[in-house]
This record gives structure tokens, sequence and C-alpha cells, in this order.
């Protein structure tokens, strides 16, 4: 399969708003380059390509993930590049630009999640582009779509380039502490909502949380963005006042008992709103199922129905979502086939010589010992897992990443098939809107707002949580001051900082797996153990056996005797984050203002009375001296 999909031009047309003008190879088989329909899975491509509010910014970047098409479930991994130039300022200028300035976005979507490595090479052929001041010239685009397929491969996900752009040694600088709450957030499959702007700074934080965990980048999103797209508002409407109807089902593989709730083969899963897999690929149009892709065919008897919950319950853990069954472990029969491409014997010569379809080993940090291991498919989740079972399986059944939502997607937030999200927005009617997350994160001001106290509580750190957290900022903030070596050594680099979360997870993981083990789960919080141990992903994990962790240390990585540091740290800890301590901390700021105020204000009332009785004094003498004259004369 070629990396890349598609290269796709997107621009702002004054009547029509956001629509393609160029792709290649055309997203609809039989269409022009210039076609602007899309195929039904893709209708928000133009609002995510160029997103909401670009106008404000001369330049910015973009990542997207897109549903898979042809029953792939393998995600799209989408990155645009947005610039704007002034329309006097073309060489070429179409009938249809009215307006003083030019917005376009030229974006690749890929099947590999490389976005740092996407957006360099993006970000110079976008920056050409736009100097040809010709957009008529596409031959650029073409010889991108060339260069890429040729140049990358799944080999790139083994090494340090799939984080390329991704700085966890800035995050912890911005969030400190805070980190682990994100971290531990996001296992316990909550709503979370990021929210800045531009949009470059918004997927730059949200991505570079989601690289703290093991694998999750290169082998964790392919099931991240299984939604159904909204065709119209009336039938959103209806299905949200109806819902649930009796033919609301999601297809799921058929291996499983008849009484199995949930539960994930390799073929994987497939939401299928009000349609059985194969009515929906009755409705795919003769055109689409000719299209360049990849799919999974199932047997008609390998798919059975199951009922969508008849309403989402983010408070409770126990949803009809979550349930799994421990001892389904057989691997689902079903057959690969499907779509045929469609691609020139060049790119397929370049795929044959350049990719391979096996999965080449990955070292595993932070284990030194550990060696090279092999990812395998794993049998419930479907991802590519290694022998730690790493990446969990959190970003599958319903359970989203969108690391930038348009606004025309709003309505996923509430959608009943989906279970969760961790998503991105530019816009405020997102962020207003807070019953509809457990948790907002504004990446301005570094808070993590967290609506349910007892969310709060279960999430409330830890002593040794506090010394882990503390332990990472010690760390990245020595020696920042240098220029030459800021970021560079291993100690307190990003590499370092994946490395002890990857560490910090290997812990629990091998802590749950032990005998009277309550004292040990207490470092990490007993009532967060609780509750990860109800989420689907620690379902999907514990199905399955681990030896390799046999080999990890069960303690917490900072389990010690309790000391003086650790009020002190507690403290500051409480200072900082409960409503009491910020109004303490807010006091004592405006207080000592005001006191550098007064001390100005008074400084400048006693200079200004001393200059007045001066005055005061040398005009009555100069009077008395006048009256004296007088008086003699």
């Amino acid at each position: 399969r070629v990396p890349v999909l598609h290269i796709v031009v997107v621009g702002f047309h004054h009547k029509k708003g956001c629509q393609v003008e160029f792709s290649y190879p055309p997203l609809k088989p039989g269409e022009g380059h210039d076609s602007h329909s899309l195929p039904e899975e893709w209708k928000y491509l133009p609002f995510l390509a160029l997103p909401d509010g670009a106008h404000n910014y001369q330049e910015d970047t973009v990542f997207f993930h897109l549903p898979p098409r042809c029953g792939d479930r393998t995600t799209v991994y989408g990155v645009s590049c947005y610039r704007q130039i002034e329309a006097k300022a073309l060489k070429v200028r179409q009938a249809d630009i009215t307006r003083e300035t030019v917005q376009k976005s030229v974006c690749v979507l890929s099947q590999l999640p490389l976005y740092g490595l996407l957006q360099a090479k993006l970000q110079l052929i976008t920056h050409a582009y736009f100097e040809e001041k010709d957009f008529s010239k596409i031959s650029i685009l073409k010889e991108l779509y060339d260069h890429m397929n040729s140049s990358l491969g799944t080999t790139l996900l083994e090494g340090s380039q799939v984080y390329l752009g991704l700085s966890p040694r800035d995050l912890v600088l911005h969030f400190r502490h805070k980190v682990l709450i994100l971290f531990k957030l996001i296992l316990l499959e909550k709503k979370v909502l990021f929210y800045i702007s531009p949009v470059n700074r918004l997927v730059g934080a949200l991505m570079t949380v989601l690289s703290l965990f093991p694998g999750m980048i290169e082998h964790g999103l392919t099931d991240c963005s299984q939604y159904r797209p909204r065709k119209s508002i009336s039938e959103d409407t209806g299905l949200q006042e109806n819902a649930p109807r009796l033919d609301d089902s999601v297809s799921v593989s058929a291996a499983e008992p008849s009484d199995t709730d949930s539960g994930m083969g390799k073929g994987g899963r497939k939401m299928a709103g009000n349609h059985s897999l194969e009515g929906q690929k009755a409705n795919v149009p003769s055109a689409q199922s000719e299209k360049t892709c990849s799919g999974a065919q199932f047997s008609s008897d390998s798919v059975q129905r199951l009922k969508v919950p008849s309403h989402a319950s983010p408070a409770s853990s126990e949803s009809d979502w979550e349930t799994l069954d421990p001892s389904v472990l057989e691997e689902p029969n079903s057959k690969e086939g499907g779509c045929e491409h469609t691609v020139s014997e060049k790119v397929e010569n370049l795929l044959s010589k350049g990719m391979s379809s096996d999965s080449l080993p990955i070292t595993v940090q932070p284990q030194a010992n550990a060696g090279h291991m092999v990812h395998v498919p794993g049998l419930i989740s479907g991802l590519e897992e290694d022998q730690y079972g790493m990446p969990l399986a959190i970003f599958t059944k319903g359970y989203l990443c969108l690391p930038y939502m348009a606004l025309q997607q709003h309505h996923l937030l509430s959608d009943v098939t989906v279970r969760g999200f961790v998503a991105g927005a530019t816009n405020i009617l997102f962020r207003q809107q807070k019953h509809l997350s457990d948790a907002i994160v504004e990446i301005e001001d570094a808070q993590v707002q967290i609506h349910d106290p007892e969310l709060r509580k279960i999430l409330n750190p830890t002593t040794a949580d506090l010394r882990f957290a503390d332990y990472l900022v010690k760390h990245v903030t020595e020696n920042r001051d240098d220029v030459f070596l800021d970021g560079t050594g291993w100690e307190g680099g990003d590499e370092w900082i994946r490395a002890q979360f990857s560490a910090y997870l290997h812990t629990l993981l091998a802590a749950v797996l032990q005998p009277d083990n309550e004292k040990t789960l207490s470092d990490f919080g007993t009532a967060f153990v609780a509750a990860w141990k109800n989420t689907h992903n620690y379902r999907v994990w514990n199905s399955n056996k681990h030896p390799a962790l046999a080999e990890v240390n069960s303690s917490h990585p900072f389990q010690r005797q309790y000391s003086v540091s650790d009020v002190k740290l507690r403290l500051s800890h409480s200072v900082q984050n409960s409503e009491r301590g910020k109004k303490i901390g807010n006091v004592m700021v405006s207080t000592s203002r005001n006191v550098v105020q007064t001390g100005k204000a008074v400084g400048q009332s006693v200079g200004g009375a001393f200059t007045s009785a001066k005055s005061a004094m040398s005009s009555w003498f100069s009077a008395f001296t006048q009256s004296t004259q007088s008086l003699g004369d």
C-alpha cells in the first residue's frame, strides 16, 4: 500500500466557502483533478485542512484524522499547511478571486502517522507553490506525491523521526506536574478537549501528550477515527431524538460468544450507525467501490449485530461499551480482499522496492536489557503490540482522537456511537459547552479544568506521583539557559522524558498483576487504579498474558519513606492547584503589587508635598521681603 494516498489543495471561495480545488490522484475515480466532489466519509476534509479563524494568521499547520474508506479500519492521517497571499501579488488571477487575499491549504493524506516529517516536507512545497504566484501550476504537487511515496516507508515508524516536532520537554516546561494528570485522564478514557489558537500550537501539544504513551503514535491510532459523518441537520436531530432505534447497531466480529457485548479481533470493528456492514457496502456507489484503497471483507456469517447503548454514561465506567469477555482470545476469520490499487506502475515498483508489510524489530525504552522485540497483531485489540501489550487499546471501540476538530464536527461530542474523545478545538463554542466534556485543557494558561469533583479526587496525585512529576520538572529546568546544550542531552531531553513515562506505565502494569498489591497500588492512587480497571483499554490488555512484565519492578518508581520535602511538595501543589490556594496566591500577588504601587504613590506624595512646601516658603519669604521693604520706605 502506498504511504501517501492523495495530495489535496483546499481553497476558500467567497460564495461556496471551503472547497477542494485540486487532488492528485483524484479523490473519486473517474473525475478530474479539479473536481470539488468528496467521498461521503471525507466530507469534513475542507474544513479540517483550512481551519476556522485561519484568516487571522499568515500561515498555520494542521494535523487531523479522517475515517477510513472501503471498509479498511486504518485511520487516514492528514497534515495541512495553510498560507494566505495578497490577490494583487498573483501573476495569474482567476475570475472568481474577488477578495483582497487568497487563502489556500496544501495537505497530504497519508497511511503513516509521520506528522512532523510530513509537515517539514509539506511546508517547503507549500512555500514554493505560493512563490509561483500562479496556482494553476500543479506539477510541483504531483512531484511531491511521487517523492513521498518513494521516500516514505513503514521502517520510519521504528526510529525517532515519528516524533519529529513533538517535544515533551516543552510540554513539561509549560504544564509542569500537570502533564501526569493529562496522562492519567487519557488512561481513564475521559472526554478531554484541548483548546488554543492557532492550530499548530493545539495539535503540537495534543500529539505530544499522546507520544508519552509507548507505541501510541506508531501503532495505537489505527482505529481512532471511526465515526459516521452527519448527512444533514434534520437527520442528526432525528437520530438523537429517536435513538436508539431497534436497528441501531455496531458490526463486530462473530468469533466471540453471542453474549459478549464487545471484543475486537484483528479484523477490527466498523461503526455502522443504523446499517449493517453489508448494508453499508450496498450503499457505496460503484465508482467508490473501485477506489484506491485496501480493505477487509467479511463473510455474512462473520458479522453479528450489537445493540447501541440507549444513552451515553460518562459518569459510569460500567456501560455497555466497556464490557469485554477476557476469555475471548481467538482471532476472527477474515480475509483480505476488496479493492485493488489503481495507481501507476511507477509507484507500484517503488512500493515493492521500498516498503515491506512485515513489522521490523523496535527497541523499547527504558528497559536496557530488553533487546529487540517484534510487534505482533493483538488478538483482541487488533493493534500492533509489543511483548508488554503496548500500545494500550485506548483509541479503539468508539474512543476518538481528533487533533483538530472543525465546527462542522461538533455533533460528534454528543454522538451515541462515540464513548469518549481526545480532541482539539480553536472555536470558543467548544469550550463554552462544558457539559460535553470531562476536562478542558487550556493550553495558553496551562490549566486543566476538571468539572466533576469525584474525577478530581481520582486524579489527585499521590505523594509518589508528585515526586515523579517534580523529578521530571527539575531535570527539564536544569541548564535550560544554555542556548547550545538546552534539550540536547539525555537526561531532561525528549527521549528521556518518554522513557520515564514508559517506565511509569510498565511499573503500573506490573503492579496490578501482583497478588496482595494494595500497598503498591496506593502509590499510584487507589481510586485511580480502581477506575482504570473498569476501562476498555485495561480489560483488553488484561485479557492477554504478558510474561515480559515479570522482569519489571512492580513498585512505584518513586516509592520511599515520607519526608519533610514531601510536605513541602504537597503544600506547593495544593497552593498552586486548589481554588483556595489560587485565591491566596492571587491575593498575595495583588497585595505585593499594591504595596509597590502604594510605596511609589507615597514617595510621589511626600516628594510633591515637599516641593509644594518649598515653593510656598519661597513665595512667603519673597512676599515678606517685599512687605519689609515697603514698611522701610
